[in-house]
This record gives structure tokens, C-alpha cells and sequence, in this order.
């Protein structure tokens, strides 16, 4: 069987500046703002959602099929996928555009100037998601991507009748209050951090208790402060892991859903699927970059069993 990953495909290009944008930036000046950061440290990573949750679908023996859009600059990204053994049958090509990418700013105290480029993820819609109803999975996930191709791929997947989660993250902006409901009237659960959970009440007019009632499972998480899932009528508490070093969070959410989506797939309670997606996010975090953490099954499962006791699978 093989779980569905709906969204962006994108390039992560970091840089770093070795000084504070505060000493550069005059705030009298601001509204003439013209400034330049030297960037030596450049270091370009896999990313996009989809990418990230494929690439640790992968990593826990899942067997994920992405279903995104790329540009004409896709190349290096096509070889990972095809080293990873990923399929390519539904990343479309959309000609002349570029892959998504984003291009961040770093300063010594951490903060970050971020700019997004959508590329091809603005064609998203041009995917079908019913087409891989022959493939015949049992689960699937919207994640970020084109507003366009989110609503598509959310009432395809309904159409088809494959149980899906809603990860709506950076793409929850751009959809309205009545879209997020009408996404939440189809999915089987939802999962986004405490913030976007927020927003979401806020756009909705809904409580967070009003809205875990729309769906089998809603998933909140909460950083280092662990994350809780309403299900079953209950809020379960699922601490977070500690790591052993906070390097980098980027693409801790997306390594997080990807423990919750092998849990399903395996039909564990929602304990044990919000234990692994904790494991995930904490060996994530060790590491800069979205995929460049490669725990295999074993080390998954010893630090599973360190914070929790018990062993997560037979191996």
C-alpha cells in the first residue's frame, strides 16, 4: 500500500550573515530601506513539505507516493528521489518554472529574513489526485502547497474515498474560513502546531474543541513543550522527545507527521502514533536541513524505546 503525500517539492537555500541585521538597518530610515548582507556560508537542502515527509516515510519503511509539481531546474531533486527509491509517477513538471524555493537569511542572533519563490507549486492543481486511486492506497496527506491544489487535492481524495490528513502549516493564511471547514468536513484528521491552531480558530470562529469534533483525530503540537491529540472524546498528552542537540528545526513538523502517518498505517492507538512522530521530530532537530538526518528503523526504535520504554515494533 502506499500513503499519499500531497505538496510541495521545493530547494531550501541558507545563508548565513556572521553579524545583527539590527546593526545594519536604520530604523529612521526604513521606509527607504536599501541593504546589502554579505552571505559567504551558503548550503542549498531538499526541502518542501512532501519532500521532507516522503523522505522520513521513507526512513521509518513506509512506502510513500509524492504527488507535487517541480520546474525545469528539478534535476537534482528527480536523482535524489530516484536514490531514495521514491516514485516519480505523479511529480508533474510543470515547463518553464522554476522548483519551488526558498531563500533564508540567517544573523548570528538567529534571526531571519525569509523570501518564497512558488514556482511550479502554483500549478499544483494541474495534479489529479484521483488518477492514483489505482494505485490503491488506504491513506494519504494534504500538506502545503498552491491554495489552488490544496482544495483540489482535498475534494479528489474525498471524491475517491482514501482517509486523508489536513496539514494545512504555511498555506493556512491563504485559505478561508469556510475552506478550512469544508477541508475539515472531508478529512479523517488534522494536524497543525499551536499557532496555526490558533489562526485557524480565529478564521473559522470556531473553538479548537469545536473543531476536533469535525474529525477522527486533531493533532496540536507544541515544540519543545511535546503536543497533545484530541481523539476518542479525550486530549492525549504525548511529551516531547529530548534531543540530543537543537541544531535545526526546519522540517521537524513535516518529520513529526510522518511518524503520525506510519502509525496510522500500522493501526497503532494514538499514544504510540504521537510517541514515534515525538522520535521523529527529535532525531530531526539534530540535524540543519529537512532530509540530511538518516536514522534508519533501528535507531528510530532505540530512541523510541529510551524515552518510552517500550520497543515500537518488532523488528
Amino acid at each position: 500500500m502506499s500513503i499519499l503525500v500531497c505538496g510541495s517539492i521545493a530547494y531550501d537555500n541558507i545563508m548565513f550573515f556572521g553579524d545583527r541585521f539590527k546593526n545594519h538597518i536604520l530604523p529612521e530610515q526604513i521606509h527607504i530601506l536599501n541593504v546589502s548582507f554579505l552571505v559567504p556560508e551558503l548550503r542549498r537542502d531538499f526541502g518542501g513539505c512532501a519532500g521532507n515527509i516522503a523522505y522520513n516515510l521513507r526512513l521509518l519503511g513506509s512506502d510513500p507516493l509524492i504527488i507535487a509539481t517541480v520546474g525545469d531546474d528539478a534535476g537534482d531533486y528527480r536523482q535524489r528521489l530516484d536514490g531514495l527509491g521514491l516514485s516519480q509517477e505523479y511529480v508533474r513538471h510543470v515547463p518553464e518554472t522554476f522548483t519551488a524555493q526558498a531563500f533564508i537569511t540567517t544573523d548570528v542572533d538567529d534571526n531571519q529574513i525569509t523570501a518564497f519563490h512558488p514556482g511550479a507549486m502554483l500549478f499544483s492543481h494541474q495534479n489529479d489526485v484521483r488518477a492514483a486511486s489505482e494505485r490503491q492506497p488506504r491513506l494519504a496527506i494534504v500538506a502545503p502547497d498552491g491554495r489552488e491544489g490544496m482544495l483540489r487535492h482535498v475534494e479528489g481524495l474525498a471524491e475517491i474515498a482514501v482517509p486523508f490528513m489536513f496539514d494545512p502549516g504555511q498555506g493556512l493564511p491563504i485559505l478561508s474560513g469556510v475552506e478550512l471547514l469544508r477541508c475539515l468536513e472531508l478529512a479523517r484528521y488534522c494536524a497543525v502546531n499551536d499557532y496555526e491552531a490558533q489562526l485557524m480558530c480565529d478564521k473559522t470562529g470556531q473553538s479548537i474543541e469545536s473543531l476536533a469534533a469535525r474529525v477522527e483525530a486533531f493533532i496540536v503540537t507544541r515544540g519543545s513543550e511535546g503536543s497533545y491529540i484530541h481523539a476518542d472524546g479525550e486530549r492525549i498528552e504525548v511529551p516531547a522527545v529530548p534531543p540530543v542537540a537543537i541544531v535545526d528545526p526546519t522540517g521537524c513538523g513535516d518529520a513529526y507527521r510522518a511518524g503520525l502517518l506510519h502509525g496510522i498505517e500500522q493501526g497503532w492507538d494514538w499514544l504510540s502514533c504521537g510517541r514515534l512522530a515525538a522520535v521523529m521530530g527529535a532525531l530531526k532537530i539534530n540535524h540543519r536541513g529537512g532530509q540530511n538526518h538518516s536514522s534508519g528503523r533501528a535507531e528510530i526504535a532505540a530512541m523510541f524505546r529510551s524515552a518510552f520504554g517500550e520497543d515500537p515494533w518488532s523488528e
